[in-house]
């Protein structure tokens, strides 16, 4: 037996390389002379810059950067030996940095994903892919933009605070002051969902409650990004409001497209050719993968979606081991996974899950090789 095993990471529990790691071990139990191939995934969230450094080599460079509550927090960007900057929003502006009880995305700041793009930029880099998975943020990229001197200014020629909330005052955005070396650097956005800016579907209606947004608060959130909208395609000339993908992270997609110059492109779609996985995935028997949780989200642009095309192009059956199972999770199978399990053994609290997801994952995945081993006999 052949197994290709290529997760996504287990947000707040397992990096990617763990999950990748854990499926392994538990194969090697049922099929001990089997060939197995790890490749550690990531679709534009956490675990992008592990992805990457697992796949290509490189290094992790440490920073202290402002976190999303405008305080000191210590983050990373991968540097690969050909010079390219790989910078995870999450380690500097993501959802884990903000404690449960001060979630608020009206002052949240992705400031400090600005900061590690400017150390990239120190570091003489030249490209700089930018994951933008796992935000705790909703300001459209303002903080991140102002970190590299660009000002957004009130009717009163004076700067914005942090957060999405002072984006309705936002009177004037002054470009004058942005980073020169901007201009001669190629921007790639690893984007993970495609959602617009605004509305429905937008950044504050979908992603805002997760990250600790009432229903009023949504409202303001999808107000003032709209707004935000208006005064870009004013001034600068560039429509964000229905761009696909535009609306993740809280609108960093729409930020660093418009203020940057940025391209947008699936998350996974650049890592999966980054690690050269279809190679790796041909002649295989299945294919393995996964994530922390596994909703009909999935099925719109998510890690194990992008696998599973790959996969079915090669005529390889694909499964998938989550961390749990959401809302209508089954439209992953018209996406191409023949099925999906959770690693929960019952009714449990998040607590436990991130607590003991590596024993569950464990016995899941032994589980899944008795199966395997049990239908080949």
């Amino acid at each position: 037996m052949r197994f290709v095993i290529a997760p996504d990471s287990y947000k707040g529990s397992l990096t990617s390389v763990q999950v990748a790691e854990i499926i392994a071990e538990a194969l090697l139990e049922v099929f001990p002379e089997a060939e197995v191939i790890k490749v550690p995934i990531a679709d534009g969230g956490e675990g992008t810059v592990d992805a990457f450094l697992s796949a290509l080599g490189g290094e992790k460079h440490y920073l202290k950067v402002t976190g999303p509550l405008g305080k000191p927090v210590k983050a990373f960007y991968g540097l690969l030996p050909d010079g390219t900057a790989v910078v995870e929003m999450a380690a500097a502006s993501g959802l884990p940095l903000v404690p449960v009880g001060k979630r608020d995305p009206l002052i949240t700041t992705t400031y400090g994903t600005g900061e590690l793009i400017k150390a990239a930029l120190d570091q003489g880099c030249h490209t700089i892919i930018v994951g933008i998975g796992g935000s705790g943020t909703n300001d459209g990229g303002v903080g991140m933009a102002q970190a590299l001197g660009i000002s957004f200014l009130d009717a009163k020629g004076e700067e914005l605070p942090f957060g999405g909330g002072s984006l309705g005052r936002l009177a004037r955005i002054d470009m004058s002051g942005l980073d020169p070396r901007i201009k001669n650097t190629t921007i790639i956005v690893a984007c993970d969902v495609d959602n617009p800016l605004c509305g429905p579907k937008g950044a504050s209606a979908v992603f805002g409650p997760q990250k600790g947004a009432t229903p009023e608060k949504v409202k303001i959130l999808d107000h003032n990004l709209a707004h935000y909208a208006r005064i870009i395609k004013e001034q600068l000339g560039k429509d964000i409001l229905n761009l696909p993908g535009a609306g993740a992270a809280g609108g960093l997609g729409a930020g660093l497209v418009s203020l940057l110059g940025a391209t947008l492109k699936p998350g996974i779609d650049i890592v999966i050719s980054s690690t050269k996985l279809e190679e790796k995935i041909k002649g295989a028997d299945m294919v393995i993968t996964g994530e922390g949780r596994t909703d009909y989200q999935t099925a719109h642009g998510k890690a194990p979606v992008g696998i599973a095309k790959v996969a079915k192009r090669l005529g390889v059956p694909v499964i998938a081991i989550s961390g749990g199972l959401g809302e209508n999770y089954q439209a992953v199978y018209e996406a191409g996974l023949d099925a999906v399990f959770s690693i929960a053994p019952g009714p449990i609290t998040l607590e436990q899950a991130l607590e003991r997801g590596r024993i569950y994952l464990k016995a899941q995945a032994v589980n899944i090789a008795r199966l395997l081993h049990a239908w080949n006999r």
